[in-house]
């Protein structure tokens, strides 16, 4: 099972985090942090999910490949990455996208502000993928 652990992010990514809740808090957003670091063989597991098990393509990256996979050189967790996403009364907004007043897709605001918050305290998003696969909830070291 994947941690939620602060202490599971590489020094950096520790200090990253804080800023970025400090900042969430500052704008009123409830955010929940659900996974940080994630072992070699979970990855393996989700990187299977579309491929050789039933569902859509989670991940395009291997076992070892993800940034929630790093360790230090003792062997110990060191996550570069984690994923998060924001609450609403308490209930997660796993949804990226609303319908605005001209029935067009739009991004919601509040995922406005996160995207634009961890940005601001010097991180990689999921969202600035390319490709197919953009992950929303995806935050990483973009030196790492």
């Amino acid at each position: 099972m994947s941690s939620r652990k602060l202490s599971d992010l590489s020094p950096y990514m520790q200090g990253r985090a804080k800023s970025f809740d400090t900042k969430c808090i500052e704008a009123g957003i409830d955010y929940l942090r659900y996974c940080t670091w994630r072992s070699i063989r979970e990855q393996a597991y989700l990187y299977r999910i579309g491929r050789e098990l039933p569902g859509k393509i989670v991940t395009n990256a291997k076992a070892g490949e993800s940034k929630h996979n790093h360790e230090d050189s003792n062997g110990l967790p060191s996550s570069e990455a984690w994923d998060g996403v924001p609450l609403i009364n308490g209930k997660p907004l796993w949804s990226l996208y609303i319908m605005d007043t001209t029935n067009r897709r739009v991004i919601h605001p509040i995922w406005e502000k996160i995207i634009e918050i961890g940005h601001g305290v010097g991180l990689k998003s999921g969202m600035d993928f390319k490709g197919k696969l953009r992950e929303a909830p995806h935050w990483e070291n973009p030196n790492a």
